[in-house]
């Protein structure tokens, strides 16, 4: 075999290996994330590796990229890991010795690790599979937000048939698919968000719709049960006015901010407010699963909820979508493809 030969087949297989992906290698503000060539990562025993065909963004890729204090982890000076990005649908490219539920080729959504890129590493307990009749981008779009609506009506704010439910925030990620699930879990909806997304949540079903920048929300003489709080806009003195005694409130976040302590202020004086107050408050983690994935490709399957995806970037221009997340006025999901 010819020295040229070698080289070209070392070459070639180097190209196997290797696949593009957003990185991070530093803090600051969207315009620091690359398209570099990488390696592919590797798996082990309990994970697959999916051909990532569509991701999506949220709040955890800002903080995670822009870099406050509270979301540095292990990385003090630079993020820990460069890759970037958890949502994820695609195809199984390989699979672990230990994976059990999936096989190469199947179709998948989920969450993985650095999932902004042409491949990506997910657990086995972090997928389910794809609805044939759902697209990649209406997949992709679902776990983190969707599940976070999910858990939150369901397993903290325990949502039961017939009650009210006022989501502040309604026309993002996780409140639209709150609006849809509260409804489908049999509540009366009230709807907050601004004016161009009026139309947008009385279609996904809620009952009533205010448009916080014509209406306080606060004094429409309405008493709720349940408030699912995305937004972070008002205080919960503020928000008790549109409360009954016994309801619970879930924080779900806050505004984002460009470094400084995000959502951070508004949570902590939420909370010590409801101890003064003995108000019900809870703040979560979504935890992501199959069995709550699964759940939700089913609802998607039988049109019971739906996707709202605003823009769709190619993956080059996922900085783009970074920053137009970062200004607060997204409409539903923005979505990545690859």
């Amino acid at each position: 075999m010819s020295a040229m030969t070698i080289e070209r087949d070392t070459t070639m297989a180097k190209a196997v290996d290797t696949m593009k992906a957003i990185v991070a290698e530093r803090y600051g503000r969207p315009d620091v994330l690359a398209l570099r060539e990488v390696e592919r990562p590797a798996i082990e025993d309990h994970q697959v590796l999916v051909r990532v065909l569509a991701s999506s963004v949220n709040p955890v890729e800002w903080y995670g990229v822009t870099g406050p204090l509270f979301a540095r982890g292990g990385g003090l000076r630079r993020p820990a890991t460069p890759a970037v990005g958890g949502d994820l649908a695609g195809r199984v490219e390989a699979v672990g010795s230990a994976v059990t539920s999936l096989a190469s080729g199947d179709e998948v959504f989920g969450t993985g690790l650095g999932a902004w890129a042409e491949y990506a590493v997910a657990a086995e307990s972090k997928l389910a599979p794809k609805p044939p009749s759902v697209s990649f981008e209406d997949a992709a779009a679902v776990p983190v937000a969707g599940i976070t609506a999910l858990q939150a009506l369901r397993d903290h704010g325990r949502v039961e048939a017939g009650q009210t439910v006022l989501i502040n925030g309604a026309s993002g990620g996780v409140g639209s698919y709150a609006v849809q699930l509260a409804k489908h879990l049999g509540a009366d909806v009230t709807a907050v968000c601004s004016t161009q997304n009026v139309e947008q949540a009385r279609a996904l079903g809620a009952d009533r719709v205010v448009d916080y920048r014509s209406e306080d929300f606060t004094r429409i003489g309405i008493r709720h049960d349940l408030l699912i709080d995305v937004a972070g806009s008002r205080t919960l003195r503020a928000l008790r006015r549109v409360l009954t005694p016994e309801a619970t409130v879930v924080l779900v976040g806050g505004r984002m901010t460009y470094r400084g302590l995000g959502p951070l202020p508004h949570l902590g004086a939420t909370l010590v407010s409801a101890k003064l107050r003995r108000q019900p408050v809870r703040f979560f983690v979504a935890k992501i699963n199959s069995e709550d994935l699964a759940y939700l490709a089913s609802l998607l399957e039988d049109g019971t909820i739906r996707s709202v995806i605003e823009r769709t970037y190619p993956l080059h221009e996922a900085p783009a979508a970074l920053a137009h997340l970062g200004e607060g006025h997204a409409r539903g999901k923005l979505v990545i493809t690859t």
